[in-house]
């Protein structure tokens, strides 16, 4: 595809008048391809609006809570919310634009190219590239807009590059890894998407802020990275992901030799149960869990703490969530949330606060155990020696 035959229309998402100019552009131009920042499955939710079909309202609760979906569920989620709550504030729903792109297309015969990174991709790398102090400073902010009153006035200002620059700096200085993931690899990706594209004449509709990014892709397709690089899950070697690694170790392995050494052990054993559990337990029922939830957690930390990939707030969190009935409405909900009492009342929020307190009293209960149960154990071993 040649550049000079592509149009590229930088939209606010939330913008009746974005909407228009898409509408407007399309039949006016009449391209043979309409490219949108979509992937297949936001393509998909919005013809499902569209037919009036909906979507599922009840959550997959083994999927929520399996330790590798909840970050991508609370990024992605509180996303939304931010996004939803701005077009609230406008009266227009967010995608609207990229509905009407579509729809336009459909109009005069145009083919529709969806040019967007899958979305699960995109979270799941900016998971992976931040830092915990960059995800706990996200989740502040996201946490103090829900307290926060103020209404968009003129959304048409977010569409200015001077404004644009400004929240893109922003959001780069609260994690500049996400947003090289969120902003700077999309920008490739749908360039590249856009290269592939073989008709003559094409009309991209994309958020205002890809289109400087994407503009220079094109210009500049060798340094576009490789499609499988801009597809592939980040793993990052973390101090905190080492550790994760290790603890478990550290803990076995006197266990092991105090066993081969002769020691008693059975009371050690017993302890550890006590206070790995005990403090799960606690951590839960603090969090405000039923204790049915809690005595999940008693059970299964002891366990989870030898597993470097198992945390016993996921099924503490698996049990809330079954008790709660949690389901997409709970994170709806969320965008009506004004003060803390309003979040108590939220299940989703009670299930995420049920998570983090059971693995806080684990991690609390398992670092006890060093001083008080571990290194008596290597005093005994020793002695036995």
């Amino acid at each position: 595809m040649e550049i000079e035959h592509l149009k590229i229309i930088g939209t606010a998402h939330v913008s009746k008048k974005s909407i228009e100019e898409v509408k407007e552009t399309i039949r006016a131009e009449k391209p043979d391809v309409v490219a949108v920042e979509l992937d297949v499955g936001r393509y998909q939710k919005l013809m499902r609006e569209k037919l009036g079909l909906g979507e599922d309202k009840q959550l997959s609760v083994k999927d929520l809570i399996r330790g590798e979906n909840i970050g991508l569920f609370l990024i992605s989620g509180l996303l939304t919310y931010l996004q939803n709550r701005i077009g609230d504030d406008l009266g227009v729903k967010p995608g609207s634009e990229m509905l009407a792109a579509i729809e336009a297309a459909e109009e005069i015969g145009a083919r529709i190219a969806l040019i967007d990174r899958d979305i699960r991709i995109t979270m799941q790398r900016i998971i992976d590239s931040m830092s915990l102090r960059e995800k706990l400073r996200f989740l502040f902010n996201i946490l103090a807009s829900f307290f926060k009153k103020d209404e968009i006035e003129d959304v048409e200002s977010l569409k200015s590059e001077d404004t644009l620059d400004e929240v893109m700096e922003y959001f780069k200085d609260i994690s500049p890894k996400a947003y090289h993931v969120l902003v700077d690899e999309r920008d490739a990706y749908m360039a590249h998407k856009l290269l592939e594209i073989p008709e003559d004449k094409v009309i991209a509709v994309v958020g205002a802020g890809h289109k400087k990014g994407i503009r220079y892709y094109l210009q500049n397709p060798e340094k576009i990275p490789p499609l499988v690089e801009l597809l592939s899950s980040k793993q990052q070697n973390s101090t905190l992901r080492k550790l994760v690694l290790v603890i478990p170790l550290l803990l076995i392995v006197p266990f092991i030799l105090a066993f081969l050494s002769g020691v008693n052990i059975q009371g050690d054993i017993l302890k550890f149960i006590l206070m790995t559990g005990g403090f799960a337990f606690i951590g839960s029922m603090v969090a405000g869990s039923r204790l049915k939830s809690a005595i999940i957690a008693f059970l299964v930390a002891p366990i989870t703490v030898l597993h470097p990939l198992l945390a016993a707030g996921w099924f503490a969190g698996l049990m809330e969530a079954k008790l709660r009935n949690v389901n997409f409405g709970d994170l709806e909900n969320l965008n009506k949330c004004d003060s803390l009492h309003d979040l108590w009342q939220n299940n989703l929020f009670r299930v995420l606060l049920v998570v983090a307190g059971a693995n806080l009293g684990c991690s609390i209960g398992t670092f006890l155990t060093i001083p008080q149960i571990i290194l008596p154990m290597i005093g005994k071993i020793i002695g036995a020696g």
